[in-house]
């Protein structure tokens, strides 16, 4: 490793290449994130952005990790539904569609800013104008659209092409009445400007001058809840990441009141208690044991993050006793009962950093003379269980997103996080399954064909045994087998440090790609 400076995993190869160059000129893991994630603004507008959230997971060399809050918040009041601007859409992810709200009312307080400005300030060595610039040329000369990106406008169509302000900058220019196809320049010289005086200005530019004062404007008028006394108020929040061991491997990763880490825990560790031995993997045991561990860990997932909100969801769910319960109904067969986007980095001096970030499938706001969609968190059913409207004031919204840290008995580092909406916990839990017990390579543990079993439907991706499923037609009477790896599954990019070096993989069904420099 004398002459690699690390390695990067990310979901576009511009936003890989920004991290590569920045670790090139002397930069750090952090630097490097921060670049590549301003660069994903420009190359993944509909994954992330500016007006969205996220979560960071980083750890410098010799030091214990550290989890970045930056994801969305509630807004301070709540308005009536009668006076909201939010309607639904349907995203049609080609094999299965899912509904989501949209318009003013759907946005909650974005984070993303503050968050990469507080991480900037805290752990990073380059100059903000130098981590922009890549981003900055993208957004002002172009960057030319891929097949996944384009495929992902398909996906959400309805939302840019009914947002005047949306279809005027994401419109075909090729093909009338369509959105930028494959092979198209995307340009977007507001975004490029934006991003300039955000690095000329920092973040006060976003929450406490102009931006903050056309978001509240339009939010007032338009049908929304968003203040200038919202934005003003957020902070960024660092916790203490959740740590668990699994058959031997310590994990950190995203805790309270994200949902997903905490979950994607209680999986393993009732994975752990109910076999010693995982079974081969594909095998008609093994599909039917992965459904029941992801069926038990939903239901774990009412019970402690609605029914008893107020609860330490870590000592309860990981408590040996609870996870009894669950381990019996696995055993005895008990009752039966979406946007986002990752970057991976290792740095050759051991620092590591896992950003997985979101806008929801965005809410078709667009800030006027900005580039900038706000989210559509308040809209998304995965993050709103317990239904619309319903949210508490001021108070953070959970999450699905899970960046963590796998340290391996030999001294490896596994860097990882996934985006896919509420399959986010099901894609880590299989990857962290094929990396720990069937010791598969990194790659190849990305890759490996999922399955997600969810509200009585058994979901899986080409690659598993057909008549594994017929047999178990009985038990899981929903099936849907899906011709292709998809989005749907999530999207897991990940890199390791260790004695063999450096490894990294981009997970295919989000255009991911890897990079060791």
């Amino acid at each position: 490793m004398v002459n690699e400076k690390g390695v990067i995993a990310a979901g576009h190869p511009e936003t890989v290449k920004s991290a590569e160059l920045i670790l090139k000129k002397g930069g750090n893991a952090f630097d490097a994130v921060i670049a590549a994630q301003f660069t994903a603004f420009v190359t993944e507008p509909v994954l992330t952005s500016l007006g969205g959230g996220g979560f960071m997971m980083a750890q410098t060399t010799g030091s214990k990790p550290t989890l970045y809050d930056f994801f969305v918040q509630t807004p301070g009041q709540k308005k009536n539904p009668d006076d909201l601007k939010f309607h639904p859409i349907s995203a049609d992810f080609g094999e299965v569609q899912q509904e989501y709200h949209i318009g003013p009312g759907s946005a909650a307080i974005p984070g993303m800013v503050k968050g990469l400005f507080e991480v900037h300030n805290d752990l990073c060595s380059l100059p903000m104008k130098v981590l922009v610039e890549r981003a900055v040329e993208l957004a002002r000369n172009g960057v030319i659209m891929n097949s996944f990106q384009s495929g992902v406008f398909d996906i959400i169509r309805p939302i840019y092409r009914t947002s005047e302000g949306a279809n005027r900058i994401f419109k075909s220019l090729e093909q009338e009445g369509d959105l930028i196809r494959e092979g198209e320049r995307l340009k977007q010289p507001e975004l490029a400007d934006t991003i300039e005086d955000l690095a000329r200005y920092g973040a006060a530019y976003f929450y406490k001058g102009e931006i903050a004062t056309i978001i509240s404007e339009i939010c007032s008028e338009q049908g929304g809840h968003l203040t200038a006394a919202d934005l003003k108020r957020y902070s960024v929040v660092k916790r203490r990441p959740a740590r668990f061991m699994y058959r031997g491997h310590e994990v950190f990763i995203n805790p309270p009141p994200a949902s997903g880490g905490i979950l994607i825990a209680f999986a393993l560790k009732l994975l752990e208690s109910v076999v010693k031995k995982i079974p081969v993997r594909g095998s008609l045991e093994y599909i039917d044991l992965l459904a029941q561990i992801q069926h038990m860990t939903n239901k774990a997932r009412m019970d402690a993050f609605l029914d008893d909100p107020s609860s330490d969801p870590v000592g309860y769910l990981l408590d040996p006793e609870y996870l009894d319960q669950y381990k019996k109904m696995v055993r005895d067969r008990a009752a039966f009962y979406r946007g986002t986007t990752q970057i991976s980095i290792a740095d050759g001096e051991g620092n590591l950093a896992s950003l997985t970030s979101s806008n929801g499938e965005g809410s078709g706001v667009m800030i006027p003379g900005t580039g900038i969609m706000l989210n559509n968190m308040l809209g998304e059913q995965d993050l709103n269980p317990g239904g619309f409207h319903q949210w508490t004031p001021d108070q953070r919204v959970s999450s699905m997103m899970a960046p963590g840290i796998l340290n391996m008995p030999d001294g490896t580092n596994v860097v990882f996080g996934s985006g896919g909406s509420n399959r986010i916990r099901t894609a880590i839990l299989q990857f962290l399954i094929n990396l720990v017990d069937y010791e598969m390579a990194l790659d190849e543990s990305v890759n490996a064909p999922r399955l997600h079993f969810e509200s009585g439907q058994l979901n899986a991706e080409k690659g598993f045994n057909l008549e594994h499923f017929q047999a178990l037609e009985q038990q899981y009477t929903n099936q849907k087998i899906w011709k292709k790896k998809a989005l749907f599954f999530g999207g897991v990019h990940a890199v390791s440090i260790g004695p063999k070096g450096f490894s990294g993989a981009g997970d295919v069904r989000r255009g991911g790609v890897s990079v060791i420099c």
